[in-house]
This record gives C-alpha cells, sequence and structure tokens, in this order.
C-alpha cells in the first residue's frame, strides 16, 4: 500500500472516483443493485485511503486498527448477505483481503507492509488475477448481440450494469496492486 509515490496517487484516484460512482448508483431504485453499491462505495473510499502513499502521510497505528475493524463488519456483513446472493461472496472476499492488509500494517513497523503471510497474499492476488480477467472478458461486447437499442437506453446512467462491472473491475486491479505490496 505504501509503495511509489505516483502509482500510489493513481490508485488513490482510481478507488476514490470508483467510490463516488458508487455512491450514485446507492440511489437506484433497484434495492440488490443499491445494497451492493454501498458496500463497493465502503470498498472504493477505504481502499483510497489505505493507498495514500507514506511519502504524503504515515498514519498512526490505530487508524489500521479502525479500517480492520470497519472491513471486520463489513466481511460479517457480506458473509450474513451471501446467503441470498453468491455475487457476496467477491464483496465477503474483499473484505477480508482489507482487514488482512490492515493487520499486517498494524504489525509492520512504520507502516510499510511487507510482514505478510506469503501463502494468503498469494492465495488472494491468485483470486484478485482471476477476479479481474474474469471481470474484463464480462465488459467485451458479444457479437451478434446488439438489438439495435444502445446499451443502457432508457436507464439512468447510474443504472448501467456495464458501468457499474467497470467500478468492480477497477477495484480488483486496485486490490490487486495494494496486495502486491504486502
Amino acid at each position: 500500500m505504501h509503495g511509489p509515490a505516483s502509482p500510489g496517487w493513481l490508485l488513490v484516484a482510481l478507488c476514490a472516483l470508483t467510490g463516488g460512482y458508487c455512491l450514485l448508483r446507492m440511489r437506484s431504485a433497484v434495492e440488490e443493485q443499491r445494497r451492493a453499491a454501498g458496500g463497493e462505495a465502503l470498498m472504493g473510499f477505504g481502499m483510497a485511503a489505505m493507498a495514500v502513499p507514506a511519502a504524503a502521510a504515515v498514519p498512526p497505528r490505530w487508524t489500521w486498527l479502525a479500517y480492520a475493524v470497519v472491513f471486520g463488519a463489513a466481511a460479517l456483513r457480506a458473509l450474513w448477505a451471501a446467503r441470498t446472493s453468491p455475487h457476496h461472496l467477491h464483496h465477503l472476499v474483499g473484505a477480508v483481503a482489507m482487514v488482512y492488509m490492515a493487520v499486517v500494517m498494524t504489525a509492520s513497523p512504520g507502516g510499510h507492509g511487507g510482514g505478510g503471510s506469503p501463502l494468503l497474499t498469494g492465495t488472494l492476488l491468485l483470486y484478485f488475477a482471476g477476479y479481474v480477467l474474469w471481470a474484463g472478458v464480462r465488459l467485451m461486447p458479444v457479437a451478434g448481440a446488439g438489438t439495435g437499442r444502445v446499451a443502457g437506453a432508457g436507464t439512468g446512467w447510474g443504472d448501467r450494469p456495464e458501468v457499474a462491472r467497470a467500478c468492480r473491475l477497477s477495484m480488483g486491479i486496485g486490490m490487486f496492486a495494494m496486495l502486491l505490496t504486502v
């Protein structure tokens, strides 16, 4: 999470913008989409805060503990929600990854990471690499599937499923990048 400054700030911007769009998606008329968007907004803003380069600000140790508590609660909520929707399993893995990174940052001297379990880090990296590839493929247009309409026509720009998928893809890429520094 605390690597070179330029990529760190790009990651902060990507995650913050994604979190902001997810907040706008919370205005959807579809209840399940609103619920998922809330969890994704929390993840986006949390990732943005954790990705701030160390050269700009080194948060106190209690901050990492607070992240662990917040994302621990988000993991429990995602576990509960996974009973009805398998999409929440991805939220569960993301929240667990955030707890793991926060715990690593709490335990490391100076909050610079590098003290994580290679097995757990590798497993999470493999998961998010696979997720990014899967999500990227889902964004590719399917030949012959067009109906002559513009994608998302008749819906608000906050309800467009392809933009929500792109946000999830960008957060998966961000999570992968953050895990590389653990």
